[in-house]
């Protein structure tokens, strides 16, 4: 295995250890808010891990850029499903009516 595989297999693992252990330590109150505003950064390491996945340097590269990927677009399609599911909490009850008597 060649240094930069070395140094790339490092900061995946790292990157995945601070990931999981700023998320583990944020209070549940606090987890739904902060998920959207996270999306955008999660939106940039899509972005990156393509980049890593497509740059064709090594098959470990390709792999991780890929997993990288997979997990990513898991965390933008979750914490918009959880954004939207929030922000349901807040619509009056009979909005559905009222926006069907509208049209």
């Amino acid at each position: 295995m060649t240094s930069t595989a070395v140094i790339q297999l490092f900061v995946f693992l790292l990157a995945g250890f601070v990931g999981f252990q700023t998320i583990s330590r944020i209070p549940p109150l606090l987890h739904t808010p902060l998920m959207a505003a996270t999306n955008a950064i999660s939106g940039i390491s899509l972005v990156a891990s393509l980049v890593l996945a497509g740059a064709d340097q090594s098959l470990l590269s390709t792999v991780l850029g890929t997993v990288a990927a997979g997990c990513a677009t898991a965390n933008i399609v979750g914490g918009f499903l959880i954004t939207d599911r929030m922000l349901a909490m807040f619509k009056p009850a009979n909005a559905e009516r009222r926006g069907a008597n509208d049209q």
